[in-house]
């Protein structure tokens, strides 16, 4: 039977394909942009920099990967299976890293670690001026520690959701069984919660790919920086377009492993989900428990955000004039037309899929949802290199048909094509939000309003935004915070004149002046906290 209860779906269908044609479009991009190769810029590469660009993105990968999981796991056992001290509080403020950008808590930790930074000369004035730390935090290891810190949430929320939903049932067996805590938990608890533990640490990884703030910070070479040197440095888009095809392979890598990851291990569900713990930890055990969550929750949030507060209020203010509520004004305008356009758009998709389930329609909202999976970097060159043969090939030429005088290039460096970027990458998180909302509405409210007469636009607006205005309002909450946070694409595709918090972040670190990069940092942590607090109501309810 013909759904009938939303207007025109088969232009909403139309949209499902448009949208996944924006996605596939900087795809198609980057495979085209090998027709041609710059030889003189590509010997330099790879005489140069190429097999260290690899390294180091391998090393970051497996750093991080393995950090993240660790972290992650760990601290979702203790706080979901486990009683003592501070628990409760544990449960919900260790997900509080995710309110830092990664490029934020990169500068606290340099500021802080390095070697003229308040730890080391608090050291050196302790064991003499020939103390040295055992590592430095400029390192590889360095940027491994930041970014574990700041993704190791992802692996946490989902591992500790998953033990959550294995009940007591399997693990009283366990014990039963004779088996120890650890043994239950290395042969019961963590296969069953294994594919959201790759879930969670595949997602970890990306964001560990699309990372250009925190590497910058770090001066660390990765393949998002050098899209940027090869762009701005040797001015070459074609260049900078390959080598985010490059980029992209170690995205689709981590993609298909996290998916072989999912489907190579499936377990029946479990007869409830379980509440309260499972073991209760006495003595040192249990301090030492609440010592280590405190350890993390500290180094990854509470004293990063102490130390933004302590350079704020010695000289950090001095930058709050009429140019810093400029950078507020167009942060927060990009943040709000992106989040409109992306969440209105989401909508259609969630509706389409739901009211014409083809298969086509199906796939085509797979593909519009697998922009959050191209780094930043990646979509900017990408759009950038469409559009700049669409305002050379037809629109310059265009302008000059017309009679124009000084024809420019109307599609490069617009807004447009920023906004654009925003829609693809941000896309999926949108999507999630509503596509929750919707399967909580059942069939028959739509079709009970239909009989009583009412259809089209009538039934979209008097039955179904209504009930998807919670998912409206998370969707569009999360869009924007990441909008605001978002550094590559913004720092690469934005129009003259619309400098964001982010971008002066990033002009102030590469200066090197912490406390004047405090005051925009803060202000996006304090942004970054709406979404989390979002998450952690969500994570309570279930």
């Amino acid at each position: 039977m013909p759904h009938r209860s939303v207007p025109n779906m088969p232009r909403w269908r139309l949209v499902t394909y448009l949208s996944a044609t924006l996605v596939l479009m900087p795809l198609l991009v980057l495979v085209l942009s090998w027709q041609s190769v710059d030889a003189s810029i590509w010997g330099h590469l790879l005489q140069t920099q190429m097999m260290q660009l690899i390294g180091n993105t391998v090393m970051l990968v497996l750093g991080v990967g393995l950090g993240v999981i660790i972290l992650g796991v760990s601290l979702a056992w203790l706080t979901s299976l486990c009683e003592f001290p501070g628990k409760r509080l544990f449960d919900w403020a260790l997900m509080l890293p995710f309110a830092i950008p990664a490029y934020v808590l990169a500068f606290v930790m340099i500021g802080l670690m390095d070697f003229a930074g308040p730890l080391q000369s608090l050291l050196r004035s302790w064991f003499g001026d020939d103390f040295r730390l055992f590592f430095s935090i400029r390192s590889t290891g360095g940027v491994i520690l930041v970014l574990t810190l700041v993704f190791y949430p992802y692996v946490y929320m989902l591992a500790r959701s998953a033990f959550l939903a294995q009940g007591r049932g399997l693990m009283d067996a366990s014990r039963i069984l004779g088996h120890t805590p650890w043994q239950g938990f290395r042969r019961v608890a963590m296969p069953m919660a294994r594919p959201a533990i790759g879930a969670g640490a595949a997602l970890a990884i990306m964001e560990t790919l699309a990372d250009f703030g925190a590497v910058s910070v770090f001066n660390y070479d990765t393949f998002t920086t050098a899209i940027y040197k090869t762009w701005y440095g040797f001015y070459s888009l074609q260049t900078a377009t390959q080598l985010a095809s490059l980029l992209l392979l170690f995205v689709f890598l981590a993609l298909f492993v996290e998916r072989r990851a999912q489907g190579s291990r499936r377990f029946p569900g479990t007869d409830r989900p379980r509440h309260g713990a499972l073991y209760r930890l006495k003595g040192p055990k249990a301090w030492l428990a609440s010592v280590y969550c405190l350890t993390v929750l500290a180094v990854a949030f509470l004293i990063p955000v102490a130390q933004l507060i302590y350079w704020l209020m010695n000289g950090g203010l001095d930058d709050l004039d009429s140019r810093y509520w400029g950078l507020i004004r167009n942060t927060l305008l990009l943040g709000g037309i992106a989040a409109g356009m992306t969440v209105t758009l989401a909508i259609m998709l969630v509706l389409a899929r739901r009211l014409q389930p083809m298969r086509k329609v199906r796939s085509a909202v797979a593909v519009a949802n697998l922009g959050y999976a191209l780094p930043g970097s990646v979509l900017a060159v990408g759009i950038m290199f469409a559009f700049s043969y669409l305002d050379n090939q037809l629109l310059i030429p265009l302008q000059g048909w017309f009679g124009m005088e000084n024809p420019v290039p109307l599609l490069l460096g617009s807004l447009f094509a920023l906004l654009l970027a925003y829609l693809i990458r941000f896309m999926a998180v949108a999507y999630g939000p509503l596509d929750t909302s919707l399967a909580r509405i059942r069939p028959s409210l739509p079709e009970a309003a239909h009989s009583l007469g009412q259809s089209g636009w009538s039934v979209f607006w008097r039955v179904y935004l209504p009930l998807l205005l919670p998912g409206v309002l998370s969707a569009g909450l999360l869009v924007f915070v990441d909008v605001l946070k978002e550094m590559p694409a913004t720092l690469l595709m934005r129009p003259f004149g619309w400098d964001t918090l982010a971008v002066r972040i990033f002009g102030l670190t590469t200066e090197g002046d912490w406390s004047r990069a405090s005051l925009p940092a803060l202000t996006l942590v304090v942004v970054g906290l709406l979404p989390v607090i979002v998450l952690i109501r969500r994570s309570g309810r279930r």
